[in-house]
């Protein structure tokens, strides 16, 4: 089921909004090939183009996405296990600058996006009704499990888009 608008951020909206599935594991699942799919399709030279100077390159949105899949899962665990501590934020620029994503292979990248899917995966299949349902605080709102899961799913179509639309990538 769908997470309330009071579950998460009014930030979060823009990728919780492009989720309509409420089974979201198998909505992840379909991802997970969608993606894998995509990203395929791109080879090592391409996955260095930036359709901008300042823009990060194709490596650097996967690895963005793959970033933030471990952040988000990290708060997806601590909240369905009943986290009441708050957990922090996360500034992807920075974690970019922290990042040589540009100096690794395309398909090494893909490889770790891939895992960390098939780890949120396992978690998502392992909770119980009431972990999805539970609240805690990251960075500083309030969040359901199931909000997070959801933005997950919104996020990496959010930036399947962007390398559609902006990198010309299909």
């Amino acid at each position: 089921m769908k997470p309330q608008p009071n579950e998460y951020a009014p930030y979060f909206e823009r990728y919780i909004g492009l989720v309509s599935e409420d089974d979201i594991v198998a909505a992840m699942e379909r991802q997970t090939q969608e993606t894998a799919a995509v990203l395929a399709s791109i080879g090592e030279e391409k996955s260095a183009f930036r359709y901008a100077p300042e823009k990060w390159s194709i490596k650097q949105v996967v690895g963005h996405v793959t970033d933030a899949e471990r952040v988000f899962s990290y708060r997806l665990l601590c909240i369905a296990r009943g986290e009441s501590q708050s957990l922090p934020g996360f500034d992807e620029n920075d974690y970019m600058r922290g990042s040589n994503f540009d100096d690794l292979p395309f398909a090494e990248i893909v490889d770790g996006l891939a895992a960390v899917r098939r780890a949120t995966l396992s978690l998502l299949r392992g909770l119980s009704d009431e972990a999805w349902t539970r609240i805690g605080v990251a960075n500083q709102n309030k969040t359901s499990a199931r909000a997070i899961a959801y933005t997950l799913l919104g996020h990496e179509r959010h930036h399947l888009r962007v390398l559609r639309e902006r990198y010309g990538v299909s």
